[in-house]
């Protein structure tokens, strides 16, 4: 009986940091969504094929063959009274270790959260299809859920499974699994490769667990960055931190698709910074010996282009070939390199405000950024209230001016003087829009030169608290010179990147500007 494939399981010896960084993994069981602690779970996998053990408790659905040792599988749906249903593509086996290790039958395997411990509320007025005493407690608003209950698994343990333990204990004395040595936990480990398997475009990859921070849903809302690299597709807002994600079908230079609720963004860290990679599915938690994981090919490890491919790994006698992507090879592509150095000094440089203005006392919280704020597509920008000089309609012609520089759209009369006019959308490489009411030109004074900026439309004039405010991500060097800060705002759902119009022109644009003026 082949081994299972398996997904979201801990690095063994960095279970205890993972228990102190209060990682659950949560899971859907009937209507109900439940979580579990990361510490006991050893790992999670598609349900096996099982053997019926005659006269056994009906929660038992049965005994699979894992890697040579006994592992009884159990219906959590049975033990909360539930009614059965057959197992499907999104059902999963949540192994608990113990001092037999269990398999816990759940509909579908949702995440892992991290969660605070002052957010667990006490389950003693809580009804539900499962006894109090088996909860741990209750987290409320989590992701899309508002209530998750905390499994004690111990206590499941304890006083559901004697029955259980007893059935097993007799079985593997007995003459049927005799010939399924034994060998020492620690060794095995060794030898086992722990990886995050994912799909891109039907091709099955791979990353080394110890990358993998967290895996999340795709957010319904992205902030797109104006002049970012391709791979780039935005910012979201992860727990109240700005995450930057890539795609890396663009990384792969294949062709883009729509986000679906299919999609996934597998967290990984890399150096001190983070980012967020879009993948088309997540599929499971790799468990794969050494002598299972092959280095390139020598030919193919010659290409520039397969360098972050680090090794095949031939699962399923062969049928089943999965690429393991090395992230710091991958993070180092031209394009992508600069990018990922810029995020590192971005974290340390919001890590490093935050401790200013903790030190420099609460008068510093209060103080207050006013700034103007104005859409592009859906986007949302701000400039300095101090910065625009007035906001006036687009007239419906624009004259255009033989030899002005080509980024500019035309030029107006505005009470007498003339305004060199520059389209927003284009500077920012946006695809145009046709003229229309809500569009506004925003005007600024830049090295002296009345300029006019066209953008969708203006919202509003909004405070941003300097509490709100935080170094942007520096995706691209043009991006990273245009859009230096963002105002992180939870509560409404909003980002606001926040643009100094002085970087709008370059000086040579200025300069040309000027003189065609």
């Amino acid at each position: 009986m082949n081994a299972p494939a398996m997904e979201f399981a801990p690095e063994v010896d960095d279970q205890q940091e993972v228990t102190e960084g209060n990682q659950y993994v949560t899971f859907h069981v009937g209507d109900d969504v439940f979580a579990v602690e990361m510490a006991p779970v050893q790992e999670i996998i598609r349900v096996p094929n099982t053997v019926r053990v005659p006269l056994a408790p009906e929660m038992l659905v049965g005994l699979s063959n894992l890697r040579g040792h006994v592992l009884p599988i159990v219906s959590l749906r049975h033990i909360f009274g539930l009614p059965d249903r057959r197992d499907d593509d999104a059902s999963r086996a949540v192994v608990i270790r113990d001092a037999t290790s269990l398999g816990f039958v759940v509909d579908r395997v949702s995440s892992v959260v991290t969660i605070e411990p002052s957010s667990m509320e006490s389950a003693d007025d809580f009804s539900s299809t499962i006894r109090t005493d088996l909860l741990k407690g209750v987290i409320k608003n989590v992701g899309e859920h508002p209530m998750v209950m905390v499994i004690d698994f111990e206590a499941l343990i304890a006083r559901e499974f004697a029955l259980v333990r007893q059935a097993v204990a007799g079985l593997q004395t007995g003459a049927d699994l005799s010939t399924l040595q034994s060998t020492d936990e620690d060794e095995e480990d060794r030898d086992l490769l722990q990886l995050v398997s994912f799909e891109v475009e039907r091709q099955e990859y791979a990353v080394a667990i110890q990358y993998v921070q967290e895996i999340v849903q795709v957010p319904a809302d992205i902030a797109q960055l104006p002049r970012a690299d391709s791979h780039v597709l935005g910012l979201m807002n992860l727990r109240d931190r700005l995450l930057p994600l890539v795609s890396l079908r663009t990384l792969f230079h294949l062709p883009m698709v729509a986000l679906e609720e299919s999609h996934r963004v597998v967290v990984l860290s890399i150096g001190s910074a983070s980012v967020g990679v879009v993948m088309d599915r997540v599929n499971e938690v790799l468990r794969v010996h050494r002598n299972e994981s092959d280095p390139m090919p020598e030919m193919l490890a010659r290409s520039d282009r397969l360098k972050e491919i680090a090794s095949i790994c031939r699962l399923d006698n062969g049928r089943r070939l999965v690429s393991v992507i090395d992230p710091e090879v991958l993070f180092a592509m031209p394009g992508v390199k600069d990018a990922m150095a810029s995020i590192d000094q971005t974290s340390l440089g919001v890590n490093m405000a935050q401790q200013d203005d903790k030190d420099s006392g609460d008068d510093n919280l209060d103080d207050e950024l006013q700034v103007v704020v104005f859409r592009l597509g859906a986007e949302e920008f701000g400039v300095p209230i101090d910065s625009v000089q007035e906001i006036v309609r687009v007239p419906e012609v624009l004259t255009h001016v033989p030899q002005a520089p080509s980024f500019v759209e035309g030029v107006i009369n505005l009470r007498g003087a003339v305004l060199p006019v520059i389209d927003q959308r284009r500077r920012f490489g946006m695809e145009g829009c046709e003229r229309n009411d809500r569009q506004r030109i925003m005007v600024y004074l830049l090295n002296g030169q009345r300029t006019g900026f066209i953008v969708d439309s203006v919202a509003e004039v909004l405070k941003l608290p300097n509490a709100s405010i935080e170094n942007s991500p520096s995706l691209s060097e043009a991006q990273a010179k245009l859009i230096r800060r963002v105002a992180n705002l939870p509560k409404a759902k909003r980002i606001v990147m926040l643009i100094e119009p002085q970087d709008l022109l370059a000086q040579a644009e200025v300069e040309a500007l000027a003189e065609a003026a």
